[in-house]
C-alpha cells in the first residue's frame, strides 16, 4: 500500500512537470506569435508609409507635369508671338524695299561706275515652260552691258547668300536662252547685316547694300571683286 502511494505521488509529480513544460512551451509560442504579430504590424505600417510616399510622389509628378505643360504652353506662345513679330518685320521691310531701296539704289551703284537708269519696283519673276515660277528677284537694274539683281532681306543670313547665287544662275540661263549675253551681277540689301554675313556675301562676289538712316549705302572693300554670271 505504501509503495502504491509513492508511485501515485511520483506519477503526479511527473504529470506536473510535463504540464509545466507544456505551459512553458505554450508561453514561448504565445510570445513568438506576439513577436510575429508585431513584425506583421511593422510591415503593415511600413507598407502604409510606402503607399503614402508613392501617393506623394505621384502627386508631385502630376503637379510637376502640370507645371511643365504650363511652361511649355507659355514658351509656345512666346515663340508664336516672336515668329509673328519677325514675320511682320520681314513683310514691313519687304514693303519698304520699293520706298527705301528702289528709288536711289541706282545712284549708289552709279557712284561705283555703273550707268543704271532708275530701279523699277516690283522685281522680276522667271517662269519655266509650264508657267511655274522658277525664281523671283526683288529688284533689278539694267543697262546695255550689265544686269544687277538685288535680294532684299531684313537680316540676311549665309543661307540667303547661297539662295541668291542660285537665283543669279537661273537668271543667267534664262537670259542666255533669249540670246541676252549681258553680264549679270548680284547684291544683297539688308536692314541689319552681321559681320559673318557680310563676309560671306563679299566672298561670294556679291555687293553688300546696307541701310544707313533713311537711305542705303554700298561699302566696297579695296580687294573686293564683283563676280560675273
Amino acid at each position: 500500500m505504501a509503495e502504491n502511494t509513492m508511485n501515485n505521488i511520483s506519477l503526479q509529480d511527473h504529470l506536473r512537470a510535463v504540464m509545466d513544460e507544456v505551459s512553458a512551451k505554450l508561453r514561448e509560442v504565445a510570445e513568438s506569435q506576439k513577436d510575429t504579430d508585431r513584425k506583421f504590424q511593422e510591415v503593415a505600417e511600413s507598407q502604409k508609409e510606402t503607399d503614402r510616399r508613392f501617393k506623394e510622389t505621384d502627386r508631385q509628378m502630376k503637379e510637376s507635369s502640370r507645371e511643365t505643360d504650363k511652361k511649355l504652353q507659355e514658351a509656345a506662345k512666346i515663340v508664336r508671338r516672336n515668329s509673328k513679330q519677325m514675320g511682320d518685320l520681314h513683310r514691313r521691310f519687304g514693303e519698304l524695299a520699293e520706298h527705301l531701296v528702289a528709288p536711289n539704289i541706282h545712284k549708289r551703284f552709279n557712284e561705283l561706275g555703273y550707268h543704271f537708269g532708275s530701279c523699277s519696283p516690283g522685281g522680276m519673276k522667271i517662269f519655266d515652260k509650264q508657267g511655274n515660277t522658277k525664281t523671283e528677284i526683288d529688284l533689278v537694274m539694267e543697262n546695255g552691258n550689265t544686269i544687277m539683281a538685288l535680294e532684299v532681306k531684313t537680316k540676311p543670313t549665309v543661307k540667303d547668300v547661297e539662295h541668291h547665287i542660285k537665283r543669279l544662275e537661273i537668271l543667267r540661263d534664262h537670259r542666255r536662252s533669249i540670246n541676252d549675253k549681258r553680264i549679270i551681277k548680284g547684291a544683297i540689301a539688308g536692314a541689319i547685316f552681321g559681320t559673318e554675313e557680310k563676309k560671306a556675301t563679299r566672298e561670294a562676289g556679291l555687293y553688300v547694300v546696307e541701310q544707313s538712316g533713311d537711305t542705303m549705302k554700298i561699302d566696297v572693300p579695296k580687294d573686293f571683286v564683283a563676280r560675273e554670271w
